[in-house]
């Protein structure tokens, strides 16, 4: 009898110890979870900003005025301007349509 309380007491003590186990990994997941989670939210909030600046830094009046002030670029003069017409096809074989 006394063989079957101490095998109970045992199996009730590593049962209560497993539990514990278990809440503590709970608890430490979920911390692990809520830290990554802030993480992220960080991460979104970066990406908008980078976005924002690459638009910013993109912006077809600031590329014109770089190209006008550092590279010296300029517009060309309109007898250097080809219009090319698409849409025609050719009859000849070999010939890009």
């Amino acid at each position: 009898m006394i063989r079957v309380d101490a095998f109970l007491v045992a199996l009730v003590v590593s049962s209560a110890l497993g539990v514990v186990a278990a809440q503590h990994q709970a608890r430490k997941l979920f911390s692990e979870l809520e830290r990554e989670q802030a993480r992220a939210q960080s991460l979104e909030v970066e990406w908008g900003q980078l976005q924002l600046e690459q638009s910013t830094w993109a912006a077809h009046a600031r590329v014109e005025k770089i190209a006008r002030e550092r590279i010296g670029m300029r517009p060309p003069a309109p007898g250097q301007v080809l219009t090319v017409e698409g849409g025609h096809q050719s009859a000849e074989p070999g010939l890009p349509k």
